[in-house]
């Protein structure tokens, strides 16, 4: 997975409602991967919970990204890996390149997708602030 382009990070803001407050548990986001009929796909980033269900075609089970679908992401876009075992919210041993790619991401995210909710239990220090 290459790091995001400038010029597609920089893609329109998107008209999205207010943010959702609704509280999830790591385990809980699994169940929001795409493989469900008409249940919502969510992909957590630095603990916020994104709902991308508009992009079925990424996040879906046949999409590119599906491997983030259910899960927190973190650790995979910011070292830009689309590894299983990089699907993870520990971006804590990240360098300081990468968690700028991971914050890039987490500000594309924020721009084009609702944001549902939080995971509570993904430890602070690695939430968004």
């Amino acid at each position: 997975m290459a790091a995001p382009n400038p010029s597609f990070m920089s893609a329109p803001t998107a008209a999205l409602p207010p943010p959702g407050n609704k509280q999830f548990r790591h385990a809980d986001l699994k169940s929001f991967d795409g493989t469900a009929a008409g249940k919502p796909i969510y992909v957590s980033i630095k603990g916020t919970v994104f709902d991308v269900s508009s992009r079925a075609d990424s996040y879906g089970p046949s999409g590119s990204y599906h491997i983030f679908a259910g899960k927190d992401a973190s650790k995979g876009l910011g070292s830009s890996s689309l590894k299983p075992e990089d699907a993870s919210y520990d971006w804590s041993g990240l360098d300081d390149k990468s968690k700028k790619v991971l914050n890039d991401w987490y500000g594309f995210f924020e721009k084009r997708y609702p944001v549902v909710g939080y995971v509570a239990d993904i430890p602070t220090n690695l939430r968004a602030k």
